[in-house]
């Protein structure tokens, strides 16, 4: 018999040590940000253009995605290896208008 009060957490991550280093936490989360702009610039139906707003101490990219389908804007403020790294993926590139 188990004591009252004890009970068996199966949702927790395995992995908990890996989750305590800031720099994976971030590495991670800039992964979800970029999947999710990479599924939203895919959509047939969007309309994205990307400039640059602040060059020093570091570039920052300001990306716009526009849904005319939907009705909404999303703005999202990229350093320069994020919006490197988007750019690398696979028809990403040919779907983002630069602007200056």
């Amino acid at each position: 018999m188990t004591r009252p009060g004890s009970f068996r957490v199966a949702s927790r991550n395995r992995a908990y040590e890996a989750y305590l280093d800031p720099t994976i936490r971030a590495a991670r989360r800039v992964r979800r940000i970029l999947d999710s702009l990479r599924a939203e610039i895919e959509d047939g139906d969007t309309r994205v253009a990307a400039r640059r707003v602040f060059e020093r101490p570091r570039e920052i990219y300001r990306l716009e995605i526009e849904s005319s389908s939907l009705g909404y804007q999303r703005t999202t403020l990229l350093d320069r290896d994020s919006l490197d790294e988007l750019l690398a993926m696979e028809g990403i590139r040919a779907l983002i208008e630069m602007r200056e």
